[in-house]
């Protein structure tokens, strides 16, 4: 069996990652394909325990350091138990955020820097990554405004400081620039039709080489 293709959606607050997931879901499985849509941190049962330490409390609850060793341990779980057995089962994973979320929030937003980001990914997953990854771009004020419309008790990031989401906004960009064979930016502003649109448009092309 043809090992399945791992695609990461990552971007900021509110610019559109699960709604994408679920409309690229639809439009994949239309076209026959098996497809798991997963997230991070979460994804597994011990991961989605320690998602809650993550996303809920005060927005200086952690360093980060510490939110970047709570994230790989969640990870290596995630990583494990759902993402691998479904990419050995031929199925395309979705991943709603990956390693770049950590790399833009803790590496780039809260100033680790690169290199513990990218010392932790090697112990924690050796040579595994993603096959695509498709950056949802937004401008900070109104992803902000997008997230915080949405409610829920997940509120954490929302209440950084806008210095800290411009931070994780530039260190995307700086991502997809960097790796320019594996990273698609995508401008997700507009409405959900139109980035769905310009997100298949990348992603269909990559699905049928793969599989042809």
């Amino acid at each position: 069996m043809t090992r399945g293709l791992f695609i990461t959606l990552e971007g900021g607050e509110g610019s559109g990652k699960s709604t994408q997931a679920k409309r690229l879901q639809a439009a994949l499985e239309v076209r026959g394909q098996t497809v798991t849509v997963t997230r991070e941190p979460g994804g597994s049962p011990g991961a989605e325990a320690i998602r809650s330490l993550l996303v809920t409390g005060a927005a200086d609850r952690w360093d980060g350091m510490t939110e970047a060793l709570l994230l790989f341990a969640a990870r290596r779980d995630h990583v494990e138990r759902t993402i691998k057995p479904a990419l050995d089962a031929g199925s395309i994973v979705i991943c709603d955020r990956f390693t770049d979320s950590t790399m833009a929030y803790q590496g780039y937003g809260h100033d680790l820097g690169r290199e513990p980001v990218e010392q932790l990914s090697a112990i924690v997953l050796g040579d595994f990554r993603p096959d695509l990854t498709l950056i949802l771009d937004i401008p900070v004020e109104e992803g902000l405004k997008r997230a915080v419309s949405r409610g829920g008790d997940e509120l954490r990031y929302e209440d950084m400081d806008v210095a800290f989401h411009h931070r994780l906004r530039d260190g995307f960009l700086d991502i997809a620039k960097r790796d320019p064979e594996r990273c698609r930016v995508i401008d997700s502003v507009g409405t959900e039709e139109e980035v769905a649109a310009r997100l298949q448009a990348v992603i269909l092309p990559v699905i049928e080489s793969f599989h042809g």
